[in-house]
């Protein structure tokens, strides 16, 4: 892993057509799901209208090639996503894509430059606090993507009939008088195999970290927003932008903060068991409710 991205003190970004946006050294963003129904891709634009940085990391299943494959979905803010995207490499905005599994096509192209978007196998982040950060998608370390990939498949198409089955049960939900409630999410936090599932995949990627000599580990895959330390390594989790839309942002001193945000979100969370693990007790997470 020899990408080091060094990335310069912010100069003060201002939004396109006068609209100012909170300046950031760095964002994380991953699993967006682009070309599938569950994709929230209007709040990642609001998102994206609200903050600039001076590098973007996508962190991989950007695109789901899987489900293009199948037959895509893709509405217009699917497009309006791409453009955002774009226009900000056009405005100087450096551009760094770690493909995925769902979009693992574009790893044949892994240190190649497409319209000044850098696309990388993985890199590693050197923070504004001189940390070091290894930036993986993550599913190298899962042992069904890697030893099985047809239950991969089929646990992908388990998972999104899951996140179908949210709005009619929410529909009967409210009708009742109750609040929003996530079977997906209470299916991936509250099984008992899932649990451990995730405890050994952060091990193993905070392993990966310690391996090169890194401070900490950025990646994504397994849709589960988290920061915590791992016998002294951070683990750093982006989520993903079908249920929690959240990301990383660095500050200009090297703070990192786990962001959720939110628009026109359900007046109830789901309630999210704790990883076996506490967080991190110098990280911050935010919670914007219709921004």
């Amino acid at each position: 892993m020899k990408d080091c991205l060094d990335t310069p003190g912010h100069q003060g970004h201002q939004g396109h057509q006068g609209l100012a946006r909170r300046p950031y050294r760095a964002i994380f963003v991953s699993d967006v799901h682009l070309g599938t129904r569950t994709a929230r891709a209007a709040p990642l634009l609001d998102f994206l209208k609200h903050h600039d940085a001076d590098v973007i990391y996508l962190v991989g299943d950007i695109v789901d090639f899987w489900k293009v494959r199948r037959g895509p979905h893709w509405p217009q803010t699917h497009n309006d996503v791409v453009q955002k995207l774009l226009r900000r490499v056009r405005h100087g905005t450096r551009l760094v894509y770690v493909p995925g599994n769902h979009d693992e096509g574009l790893r044949d192209f892994a240190g190649m430059r497409f319209g000044g978007i850098e696309v990388l196998r993985s890199a590693i982040h050197r923070a504004g606090d001189g940390r070091t950060y290894v930036v993986m998608h993550g599913d190298e370390f899962d042992v069904v993507i890697r030893t099985a990939k047809w239950l991969a498949f089929l646990g992908d198409r388990g998972y999104e009939l899951a996140l179908w089955l949210n709005n009619p049960l929410n529909w009967v939900r409210r009708r009742l008088g109750f609040g929003y409630w996530s079977l997906s999410a209470y299916l991936k936090y509250s099984v008992k195999r899932a649990v451990s599932f995730i405890g050994a995949f952060e091990e193993a990627v905070a392993a990966e970290a310690r391996r090169h000599g890194a401070d900490g580990i950025i990646c994504g895959h397994i849709h589960h927003p988290s920061d915590r330390l791992i016998d002294g390594i951070r683990y750093l989790n982006c989520g993903d932008w079908v249920e929690s839309c959240s990301a990383l942002v660095e500050h200009d001193d090297g703070r990192i903060e786990l962001v959720h945000w939110r628009q026109n979100a359900p007046a109830e969370t789901p309630h999210v068991p704790a990883t076996p693990s506490s967080p991190i007790d110098t990280s911050t997470e935010l919670t914007i409710a219709g921004a």
